[in-house]
């Protein structure tokens, strides 16, 4: 079995094409969405349009969740570009996704972590900055859950780590957004120094899952002009560089 994880589109069509080319070319059993897949200043409808056309199994993110719930005095501008731009269709479509979900009896698919849609799984948030979460960290995080394989994303940092149980924690990084910065659970950005986007492919063999963590060239300078179109001057740095200004 060979499964393709993809996360955090943040409305990125571009980078979402042209990793499915590449999914495609790779060949693939099935690809699956861990959510955060519209919320940006670039393409949500569009992107949402893309998604349900393929008819890939997609995560309710903590985005998807803020969109459908916060009333407009609460939505980010990323949140209240998406939520203006989607019809009663892409609404519906939204609500019908779920936070996390059993892919198989050996694999959990979350968003953040298996209880929580907004919490980091694999890094840490410590005086304005972020690091590798610690073993014990994950552990806890981790909880209850006995998959062998759990399929994270929100961090937008591709990274996979086997615990002390011997499971393995797979997070494929950003498709769409390659630097952000966030106030929760402190203030801090997240920069993965590329403008590439970020996918992964899970694939099981004798011993156990081998992981492929992979990076896509895109053309991300018409999105970083999407970005400047809308007066987002930070994503369009992000998507030009990898860096938050």
């Amino acid at each position: 079995m060979r499964i393709a994880l993809i996360a955090d589109i943040h409305g990125n069509l571009a980078a979402l094409e042209a990793v499915a080319v590449d999914i495609r070319r790779r060949g693939v059993d099935q690809t699956v969405n861990l959510g955060d897949s519209l919320s940006g200043p670039l393409l949500p409808l569009e992107t949402a349009q893309y998604l349900m056309a393929e008819g890939w199994l997609s995560l309710a993110g903590n985005h998807e969740r803020q969109i459908l719930t916060h009333g407009p005095e609460r939505r980010s501008a990323s949140d209240e570009y998406a939520y203006s731009q989607l019809t009663a269709k892409e609404f519906s479509w939204l609500k019908s996704l779920s936070s996390n979900a059993a892919l198989t009896p050996e694999i959990l698919l979350c968003h953040g972590t298996p209880s929580s849609d907004i919490e980091y799984f694999l890094e840490t948030v410590e005086s304005g900055a972020v690091r590798a979460a610690s073993s014990r960290e994950v552990e806890c995080r981790l909880g209850s859950e006995l998959s062998p394989l759990v399929a994270c994303g929100h961090t937008h940092i591709a990274r996979c780590v086997r615990t002390n149980r011997g499971q393995l924690i797979v997070n494929p990084g950003s498709v769409g957004l390659p630097a952000y910065d966030d106030t929760h659970p402190f203030p801090h950005v997240v920069e993965t120094g590329s403008p590439d986007a970020r996918y992964a492919i899970v694939e099981e063999s004798h011993d156990g899952w081998v992981v492929s963590l992979l990076s896509v060239p895109y053309d991300h300078k018409s999105m970083a002009q999407q970005a400047r179109q809308r007066g987002r001057p930070e994503w369009e740095h992000a998507l030009l560089t990898g860096y938050m200004p």
